[in-house]
């Protein structure tokens, strides 16, 4: 059973476990399905609240529970309450959950000097903020302590992802260079020299993470990202590439140097690398997607999504997250300085 099968993560999930072998029900709150999927695919409507609904959908037992949207130790209850019914379980985390030495974290980014440093790479032992229902990084150890802690009960491999990126995602970070270029911005500015990394993970790499903890049940918890870890400049000029344009790039060393200039969605003061030796060690974990060769279908989706559309309709919970990302005169003004 796939818990949240259409989003964008699910449905490379549910075509990879059946390649594998798996009857797979596939289960959303609109009960949809994917026209790559086989028919053989069962898929159901499912209110991820509703224990009862949650219950009834696993009947008598599965072998195996992938739970993509679980968030909180509430849902950890559930899916720990059928342990007996379900022979194992893949939830997905997020890298969120750690935090430096110094106790700063995703959830203090925004403070001065609040931005974690993090090792380089960031391995599974490192801290994590303490579990609690007020942030999703707080919710999401709370998610994996309760289901780490059942692992006798119900073995759970619990997947910390990287920066999703894929088709059907609502809020795509590549949106930032793919409107400026559908919009002829001949030229773009990138704090931090251009330098930040924040780790990307494809829904392909997850789908095979996925697909692989499957067929190796155990409890643990294991970083899930691509094998590499490009700069945003190197993602800028790999999104010009598959879109045939070519632009001018600015560099501002250090932070945005005005407000909404040069902040991409990937655009950190430290790096935020994930060490994806355990993942290799653990489940033979080998790279199936690199960055720039998955792009093209990730852009296709975003140019389809915007067509004939303010940017802000076609993606309303990315506008809500980060503001303005095309403040052009803004642009136009700390450019017109240089």
């Amino acid at each position: 059973m796939v818990i949240g099968a259409t989003g964008q993560i699910g449905r490379p999930v549910v075509g990879a476990l059946v390649r594998d072998g798996w009857e797979v029900t596939a289960a959303s709150r609109g009960g949809g399905r994917d026209g790559a999927w086989p028919d053989e695919v069962r898929a159901v409507r499912l209110d991820r609240e509703d224990d009862t609904a949650l219950a009834a959908v696993a009947g008598d037992g599965c072998d195996l529970v992938v739970d993509i949207v679980a968030h909180g130790a509430r849902h950890a209850r559930q899916l720990t309450s059928l342990a007996g019914r379900v022979g194992s379980a893949v939830v997905i985390s997020s890298v969120s959950v750690y935090e430096d030495d110094k106790g700063r974290g995703f959830d203090t980014q925004a403070e001065p000097g609040g931005f974690p440093e993090y090792p380089v790479p960031i391995p599974e032992t490192q801290r994590t903020v303490a579990p609690g229902e007020s942030t999703y990084s707080t919710k999401k150890v709370a998610l994996e302590q309760e289901l780490l802690a059942a692992g006798d009960r119900l073995p759970t491999t619990v997947l910390r992802a990287g920066a999703v990126y894929g088709p059907h995602c609502r809020m795509p970070r590549e949106l930032y260079f793919v409107k400026r270029n559908l919009d002829g911005r001949g030229r773009r500015v990138l704090a931090y020299g251009g330098g930040s990394r924040f780790h990307p993970v494809s829904v392909h790499t997850l789908a095979e993470l996925i697909r692989l903890a499957a067929a190796r049940p155990g409890s643990r918890v294991l970083n899930a990202c691509d094998d590499e870890a490009p700069t945003v400049a190197e993602i800028a000029a790999a999104i010009d590439a598959v879109m045939g344009v070519e632009t001018e790039t600015v560099l501002a060393d250090g932070p945005p140097p005005a407000p909404s200039v040069g902040d991409t969605p990937w655009s950190v003061a430290a790096p935020v690398v994930c060490d994806m030796s355990a993942a290799r060690r653990e489940l033979g974990d080998r790279p199936v997607a690199r960055y720039a060769e998955t792009l093209p279908e990730t852009v296709e989706w975003i140019e389809r999504r915007l067509a004939g559309r303010d940017w802000r309709e076609a993606y309303p919970e990315m506008f809500g997250a980060y503001g303005d990302l095309f403040d052009y005169a803004a642009e136009d003004a700390w450019l017109g300085t240089k």
